[in-house]
């Protein structure tokens, strides 16, 4: 089963990282590219500890569906989304964060699984894991910079 780890460090405070990355809106616009968007469950606000929502997005020229939910969440630390129903065998996504010299570091660990057996297996390995993790690295640059502008107008 794949794994990848991306760490983004953010010249922004911990609470204000944390809780920019549980925002419906925050994420749907790091995705806007996918026209990613929440149809069903929580669609608006602040994810939290057992709020689930059902995303639809465009990837690879196909409409999908996923519907995760918060499964553990320990703010301003650390929150798990998984896959309850979807395109994957397994999707567990891991946030941490950690308070840095002059910021927050954010690091995501993304379990995953591909259906279909050995051919899921093969689309993991050839594409689905630079895809994946090319995702996780543009929902983190919008938070990024969505963060350090409201750390300096608040500042």
């Amino acid at each position: 089963m794949p794994r990848f780890e991306v760490v983004t460090f953010v010249r922004a405070p911990l609470e204000l990282v944390f809780d920019t990355s549980l925002s419906v809106e925050a994420h749907t616009a790091s995705m806007r590219a996918s026209r990613e968007r929440a149809v069903a469950g929580v669609t608006s606000g602040q994810l939290a500890l057992g709020d689930r929502v059902t995303w639809q997005a465009r990837h690879f020229g196909v409409t999908w569906r996923m519907t995760s939910t918060v499964s553990a969440c320990d703010r301003p630390f650390h929150f798990v989304d998984e896959q309850v129903a979807g395109p994957f065998r397994r999707w567990h996504h891991a946030h941490r964060f950690e308070a840095a010299d002059e910021g927050t570091v954010m690091r995501d660990v993304v379990d995953f699984a591909a259906p279909y057996g050995p051919l899921g297996g093969l689309a993991e390995l050839l594409l689905l894991r630079r895809y994946m993790t090319k995702l996780i690295l543009l929902r983190n640059q919008h938070i990024k910079q969505l963060t350090e502008a409201r750390a300096r107008d608040a500042g």
